[in-house]
């Protein structure tokens, strides 16, 4: 076995590590302070060119850490880009102490009960982009889930991501999305808000429903069932107000 391999197969099996897969997902960790530990790639080269092209912020750190191997042996498909790396998994102390943190800057996403894991990593990808204080999911998906991951293009590190119980979520007013709730268009979303989201096909669960302060709807054509999470949370946030203008860049990757 090759020894890249090999330690690669010993740091997961130790614990405490993601894998990021491709390239986008680990140019975001990098970005977002994530501890590295190892990135492996078919061809190096190639991958540190595409650092230069793509993101030379993280092209130093790239060329620093790839180190080629056979991804076909530690993955069980491979990224078109052709890497993948091993990162640390964020503090979980110290994110459920960020999330319960007031006054906060900007709302939390929580997603009740999802099932689909695409979806999930899509909303942390819209939370990230949208500069949320986090995402929050409850029931038994792992929100740190590979393929999670993958969906959320390694923005897992851009904010904070969490599974909690109903009596562990942060403090702030509940505002759960119900179709029998106040037309979000006539409310102001207020920065310390926890924007509460059902499951693909039973919606909020009577639970959390019995805990919101608040019922909000979106607006739909009569007899369209739903939308998809993503675009819900997306809709929501962007009614929020989402990241002040000057912070916004050129990188849309």
């Amino acid at each position: 076995m090759d020894e890249t391999v090999r330690e690669w197969r010993e740091a997961e099996q130790a614990g405490g590590l993601v894998v990021l897969d491709g390239f986008h997902a680990l140019k975001h960790a990098l970005r977002f302070g994530a501890d590295v530990r190892m990135v492996i790639a078919e061809d190096p080269a190639a991958v540190r060119a595409l650092a230069r092209e793509l993101a030379p912020d993280v092209e130093g750190a790239v060329g620093r850490l790839a180190r080629r191997a056979d991804l076909r042996e530690v993955l069980p498909r491979v990224h078109p880009t052709g890497v993948a790396a091993l990162a640390v998994r964020p503090d979980r102390a110290a994110g459920i102490a960020g999330l319960g943190r007031l006054p906060r800057p900007a709302p939390v996403v929580v997603l009740d009960n999802p099932r689909n894991l695409g979806n999930v990593g899509a909303v942390v990808r819209l939370a990230a982009g949208f500069g949320a204080t986090g995402v929050v999911t409850r029931g038994d998906l792992d929100p740190w889930h590979p393929n999670v991951v993958r969906a959320g293009a390694g923005l897992h590190y851009a904010t904070t991501v969490e599974r909690l119980a109903l009596d562990e979520l942060p403090p702030g007013p509940l505002y759960a999305l119900d179709p029998e709730g106040t037309d979000i268009r006539a409310l102001t979303l207020p920065d310390d808000a926890l924007l509460a989201f059902g499951s693909e096909r039973h919606g909020i669960s009577p639970e959390l429903r019995a805990r919101a302060d608040h019922l909000v709807s979106l607006p739909m054509r009569p007899q369209v069932s739903s939308y998809n999470l993503a675009t819900s949370v997306a809709m929501t946030l962007f009614h929020w107000g989402g990241p002040p203008a000057q912070e916004q860049d050129g990188d849309h990757a």
